[in-house]
């Protein structure tokens, strides 16, 4: 790993474009390098603006390997930890080692269509979901285990780390973003005479697989969700989930940032 060369990636608002200019100053005084390009032998990633950046910044640079922490210019900046006023304070703690770092896994999508299979990633959720804002049917299997006929809006799962996000307005519990787990939540879920859906979510064991299949009525009427972007495949037979052996480092900085962090953003 190349010592002392940073990677900063960004949003292109007027206010993180500010921040930006003004951390390239300070590391450039204390001797760090800036990567033109993103560099995966960086020693760290910091990324400027909301929780969309952050995102961005690891789908976009194939979840790199190096620690990440973000610089909220955001409005929610969950994931963000550093104001931008908290700028030299950070880079004092960064350069005594005054910190720890937080793994936190993903998880993985492997989706198999008639002819192809095709493997995705999540940091926060992915969801099954009919298109064009009509109702989904689908079988949902734990473990190869049958447990409902789902019909509704669609189902997500999501991650602990993506609990706080869409999950967490659906009325899905809040996970502790470092446990293995996954979270299957409803959206939207029909009960009536003809239909009987779950309509709490459902949390279970990382190494756990859960197996969506629509029926063939809606095998070319869905839609599949990754962290907000919308894939369409042709003849879906299902969409297997478990835990992936990808996960992102993050710098923490406050021993009880997480809980101060959840009273501040959503209490």
């Amino acid at each position: 790993m190349k010592r002392k060369l940073i990677n900063i990636v960004a949003n292109t608002n007027f206010e993180t474009r500010k921040v930006r200019q003004d951390l390239e100053d300070k590391l450039i005084k204390r001797d760090y390098k800036i990567s033109k390009t993103f560099d995966h032998e960086a020693e760290l990633t910091i990324s400027i603006g909301g929780d969309g950046a952050f995102l961005k910044a690891i789908h976009n640079n194939r979840f790199p390997r190096m620690p990440i922490v973000g610089i909220n210019t955001g409005t929610l900046g969950f994931f963000q930890e550093i104001s931008p006023e908290e700028i030299d304070e950070f880079l004092d703690l960064y350069e005594n080692r005054d910190y720890y770092e937080e793994q936190s896994y993903m998880l993985r999508a492997d989706v198999y269509t008639k002819n192809r299979k095709f493997t995705l990633h999540a940091i926060n959720e992915v969801i099954l979901k009919g298109k064009d804002s009509k109702i989904i049917q689908m079988a949902v299997e734990i473990d190869e285990n049958h447990l409902q006929n789902f019909a509704g809006d669609g189902i997500m799962v999501s991650t602990p780390i993506g609990s706080t996000a869409y999950n967490f307005s659906l009325g899905g519990a809040i996970v502790y973003s470092t446990l293995e787990s996954l979270q299957m939540t409803p959206i939207a879920p029909l009960n009536s005479r003809a239909y009987r859906s779950l309509k709490s979510p459902i949390i279970v064991p990382g190494q756990t697989k859960i197996s969506l299949k629509p029926t063939s009525r809606y095998r070319n009427g869905s839609l599949f969700v990754v962290d907000g972007s919308e894939k369409e495949f042709w003849d879906l037979l299902r969409v297997d989930i478990t835990m992936s052996n990808k996960y992102i480092r993050r710098l923490v900085f406050k021993k009880d940032f997480y809980w101060h962090n959840l009273k501040d953003k959503f209490l």
